[in-house]
Formats: structure tokens, sequence, C-alpha cells
């Protein structure tokens, strides 16, 4: 048993080193913050600094930028706008010249078809009137045979009343 105790021994002493150590562990890093604070402040206080500095720093950089940024924006309008009146300019010519270029041949075109319309209208009337002319003489003939066939159908019924056997014996 005396291999038991001796590893209780062993063992109960290295814990007992092991709390000591933690223990004096634990003091460090609780000396280490208090030491550190006054470190941990003026870095704070450094980086606070840093910032105001740089802010003071870019201000004017920044005002300078924005006034050429906007002297930039202003020159191209000026530079700009002459171009585009130019470019209306020359837009409104071309209309106006294709409006120019194109009126007399409108025109011409407006006139030819007047003329054609005024020929068709020339050739057209003599065969009208040629084509009513022999409607008419065609209604007319028409009607003509229409009461010569009533009249052929009048009298030979009449005939045929008179002598019905005539007809009788003649188509036997």
């Amino acid at each position: 048993m005396g291999v038991s105790s001796f590893f209780k021994n062993l063992f109960g002493s290295a814990k007992e080193t092991a709390n000591e150590i933690v223990d004096q562990a634990e003091s460090a890093i609780e000396e280490t913050k208090i030491a550190a604070q006054p470190y941990v402040e003026k870095a704070e206080t450094f980086l606070e600094d840093t910032v105001t500095k740089a802010k003071e720093t870019t201000t004017p950089y920044m005002e300078k930028a924005e006034a050429i940024v906007e002297e930039t924006i202003s020159k191209v309008k000026e530079t700009a706008t002459p171009i585009l009146e130019k470019a209306e300019t020359f837009v409104e010519e071309t209309i106006s010249k294709a409006k120019e270029t194109a009126t007399p041949h409108v025109e011409k075109a407006e006139e030819f078809v007047e003329d054609a319309v005024a020929k068709a209208k020339e050739v057209a009337t003599p065969l009208i009137e040629k084509a009513e002319s022999i409607i008419e003489d065609a209604k007319a003939k028409g009607t003509e045979a229409i009461n010569n066939l009533k009249e052929k159908a009048n009298t030979s019924d009449s005939k045929k009343l008179e002598n019905p056997n005539k007809t009788e014996e003649e188509s036997e």
C-alpha cells in the first residue's frame, strides 16, 4: 500500500502546486491589467487625437475636391451648351432642307395624280356613255322583243281559241 499512498501524496502535492500556480497566474493577470490601464488610456487618447487630426487635415482637401468637382461640372455645362445648340441648329437645318427638297417632288406627285385622274375621266367618260347607250339600246330591244313575243303569244292563243281543231289536225 505504500505505492498508493505515494501516488496520493504525489498527485495531492501536484494538485496543490497547480492551485498555487493558477493563483499566481490570476494575480499576475490582475497586476498586469492594473499596470496596463494607463497605457490603454494613453492609447485611446492617442487614437482619438489621431482621428481628430486626420479629420482636421482631410477637411480642407475634401472642400477642395468638392470645389473642383463643382468647377468641373460647371465647365462641362459651359462647354457642352454650345455644342448642344449647334446640334439643335444642325438638326433644324437638316429638317428644313429635307422639306425644301421634298416639296417640289411632293407637288409633282400631286400634279401627276391629278393629271392621271383627269385623263382617266376623259378616257372613261366616252366609254361609260357608250356603255350606257348600249345598255339603253339593249333594254329597248329587249322590251321590243318581249312585246313582240307577247303579241305573238296573244295572236297564237286567239287563233287556237278560234280553231282548236285546226291546230290538232295540223299537228297530226
